[in-house]
């Protein structure tokens, strides 16, 4: 719920009132008792059920404190702001944050975005901060670039991904932040893309496009309850982040002429959630990534422990879920599941390429389903995109640990297509409980190359014959006749 606008001296009052009513609360020593007697039953389940056969095992990111409610609430309008989609104002949120930023001691503050249109440049967050945004407020980026400030180029990409130099902001922007919230009652930021989309095409900017919100550097960021728009670049990019959860979000951008509008794009970040969320644009709904070619190997920051659940993506010109192609500081430890892909061009996809480096390894796909979905499942060893000549052709990225449970669907036209090569084999894949309805019955429509894995009891369509073949007892009923067969056919 929205929190009331609080003056300094309504603050005080509510502590005072804190103050009255916690030790009531715990004069019980029956609650207490209780309290406690669940704490520790829970820490008993938890611990049993990350058991398992004597080990450990990673369930997805740990279970951190949900975001505290804020001491104290200001209104945009307290510093000025005007919800009338003309006026401009980037210095009434610079003032409120500046603000909230004298409470981080206190346990933070909360920024109220009433309804509305608020029109602004792009502007920095604080810490211990809670950006609140109710329901038909809309928080509107300015279209002209002349506000936008310039960026030096990510460290892990030595590069602005679109053009040599320095890179454009995001609209909003954090950096060494701790404990950050972008929640509300579904309001909208909206990038209002389009302008930047259009000097794209034309070739008329100098400089990389910037993302619609961009954390860096920073962690315990929670981001729920929003819609995200037409962002200008990629949409939502945490950078070199831990502890981040994305709960509940719908992020939209048209399926066509809206470029490099991926939806979620965590980049070496770590333990990570993204779950509950609808998103549609017009690349990668979720790519995963770590840096690009020699940048990204020097900068040795992986993404890891990440799960990624219960969602609905379309992406008519990219993948549903994406890793990479930018993987070069390494992307493990990665689970998706229930995963409802429709009207996509491809359904999840690895990407990658000689040069990059890295590794892509102990990845879970669990309960997809792919509805009128060209090609389902991808993975692709020659991404040739790179930032300079500077790469190392050598530098061989290592694509191994990658199972595939429990693959539904229909209206496919490719259900799996394994690009694998002699200097980079993919090793190590798993399918299991697979049943694809297919919209052409062609004889390669299991495409493989240089792939290295096994299939687990009986799936449709029938695999190629680089995979050995197991029933469901596990145990071996046929070898692969040679894990090198090649039978991919870009033609359809």
């Amino acid at each position: 719920m929205m929190v009331e606008t609080s003056t300094l001296g309504r603050f005080h009052h509510q502590r005072l009132d804190l103050r009255r009513w916690v030790p009531t609360f715990f004069t019980s020593h029956k609650t207490v008792f209780t309290l406690l007697w669940i704490a520790a039953f829970a820490s008993i389940f938890l611990w049993q059920r990350n058991i398992v056969g004597g080990f450990l095992v990673f369930r997805g990111p740990p279970a951190w404190p949900m975001p505290k409610l804020r001491p104290i609430a200001f209104n945009l309008t307290d510093f000025g702001g005007v919800p009338d989609g003309v006026t401009l104002n980037t210095d009434a949120f610079e003032r409120a944050v500046s603000a909230i930023s004298m409470f981080g001691k206190k346990g933070g503050a909360q920024l109220n975005v009433p309804p509305g249109r608020w029109l602004t440049a792009p502007f920095n967050l604080t810490s211990h901060m809670t950006l609140f945004l109710a329901q038909d407020a809309v928080i509107l980026g300015i279209d002209d670039e002349k506000y936008w400030s310039l960026m030096p180029p990510l460290p892990s990409y030595g590069y602005g991904r679109e053009h040599p130099g320095p890179r454009y902001g995001s609209l909003i922007h954090g950096q060494n932040l701790k404990d950050v919230v972008i929640t509300g009652h579904n309001g909208t930021i909206n990038g209002q893309g389009r302008a930047w989309w259009k000097k794209y095409r034309q070739k008329r900017l100098n400089h990389t496009r910037g993302p619609l919100v961009q954390i860096m550097y920073s962690s315990d960021i929670v981001i729920s309850n929003i819609t995200l728009r037409d962002s200008p670049f990629w949409t939502l990019h945490p950078y070199d982040c831990k502890n981040i959860t994305i709960k509940g979000v719908t992020i939209l951008a048209p399926v066509f002429e809206a470029p490099n509008t991926d939806g979620i794009d965590p980049d070496s970040c770590e333990d990570m959630l993204i779950e509950d969320c609808y998103i549609s644009v017009g690349d990668d709904a979720i790519a995963i990534k770590s840096g690009w070619d020699q940048y990204g190997i020097a900068y040795g920051r992986p993404s890891m422990n990440i799960m990624i659940r219960n969602l609905v993506v379309r992406s008519m010109v990219s993948a549903g879920v994406s890793i990479g192609s930018e993987m070069s500081g390494g992307v493990s430890n990665i689970t998706v599941e229930n995963l409802l892909i429709w009207d996509s061009r491809r359904g999840v996809r690895i990407k990658t390429a000689p040069g990059r480096g890295g590794y892509v390894r102990q990845i879970t796909y669990r309960n997809l389903t792919f509805e009128n979905v060209r090609v389902g499942i991808v993975m692709k060893t020659d991404y040739n995109e790179h930032p300079d000549d500077g790469y190392d052709p050598t530098a061989l990225p290592i694509l191994r640990d990658i199972s595939f449970t429990t693959v539904h669907g229909q209206g496919v036209r490719v259900p799996v297509r394994i690009h694998g090569s002699e200097e980079i084999p993919v090793r190590n894949v798993t399918f299991q409980d697979m049943s694809v309805g297919l919209t052409y019955k062609k004889k390669h429509i299991f495409q493989c190359a240089f792939v290295q894995g096994r299939v687990i009891g009986t799936i449709f369509p029938a695999p190629c014959e680089n995979l050995d073949r197991y029933n469901e007892q596990g145990q071996l009923v046929k070898h692969s006749a040679s894990q090198n067969v090649t039978d991919i056919d870009y033609d359809f």
